[in-house]
């Protein structure tokens, strides 16, 4: 009878291993989603860290119980715990780098760093993410090389795809010209061409002389844009802005 007994506390602690775990999932996958909806996180990378951490918790949770089932049927399970903590030891020694890897990684995804599409600078490599995974991220640069870099070589990361950005124009003017005269004409330029390109979200702006040097001058003009905009606004101000400057008959050295 006392097997019988022992079979059903088994039964017992399986069904409610199984319940928790389920509850636990549940909650998992809800808060992964909220915090990923709030940078609008791709449903891929969603699903990976959603898997990554359920499975994780469910691995504890049924070494657990299998632990205590087996203390159940007073098998001694201290040799089971410490060949474990044996083996996981030396994993940890033979895959020091991976491990960083995926620890890495999982918070890269769990914060929402980056998503697939956004310009990025990590370490000193500039591009557009490709794809991120639990041990690299793939950035694609301007000149269309592809870069791999391990997660945990990530020192810094600048994501330049989130918020407004700001283009910078900075024209260098003859020093022999009347600076308030340059101000005023490149102002009525940027007031006349803003509603006219496409991105500009304020501006632009004439902010004034950003230096001076022995024979030239340099007057800046800002712009705020719309996120990968920024480039464009700032090609499309140069150019009608030298066309402005020359209607007014001010050379450029």
């Amino acid at each position: 009878m006392e097997w019988l007994k022992s079979l059903a506390t088994a039964g017992i602690i399986i069904g409610v291993s199984i319940g928790v775990y389920g509850v636990v999932k549940g909650v998992i996958a809800r808060l992964i989603e909220k915090r990923m909806s709030v940078g609008n996180a791709p449903q891929p990378r969603v699903d990976t860290l959603r898997t990554l951490v359920t499975s994780l918790i469910g691995y504890l949770i049924f070494f657990i119980a299998l632990v205590a089932v087996l203390q159940e049927f007073q098998v001694d399970a201290t040799g089971i715990i410490a060949s474990a903590g044996i083996l996981g030891l030396a994993i940890g020694f033979g895959a020091q780098g991976l491990v960083s890897d995926v620890v890495t990684g999982f918070f890269v995804l769990l914060e929402n760093q980056v998503n697939v599409g956004e310009y990025v600078t990590v370490n000193n490599f500039s591009g557009v993410v490709e794809e991120t995974g639990l041990r690299v991220i793939k950035l694609r640069g301007f000149n269309g090389d592809l870069h791999f870099i391990p997660n945990r070589e990530i020192s810094s990361l600048t994501n330049h795809s989130r918020g407004n950005m700001q283009a910078l124009v900075d024209l260098t003017i003859a020093y022999k010209e009347n600076v308030d005269e340059v101000i005023r004409v490149l102002q009525e330029g940027c007031d006349r061409i803003g509603d006219k390109i496409s991105g500009i979200i304020e501006g632009p702006n004439v902010l004034g002389v950003q230096s001076v040097g022995t024979s030239d001058m340099v007057i800046r003009v800002l712009a705020k844009t719309k996120n990968g905009e920024q480039w464009k606004v700032e090609r499309e101000l140069r150019k009608e802005l030298k066309k402005a400057l020359d209607e007014a008959g001010i050379n450029l050295p």
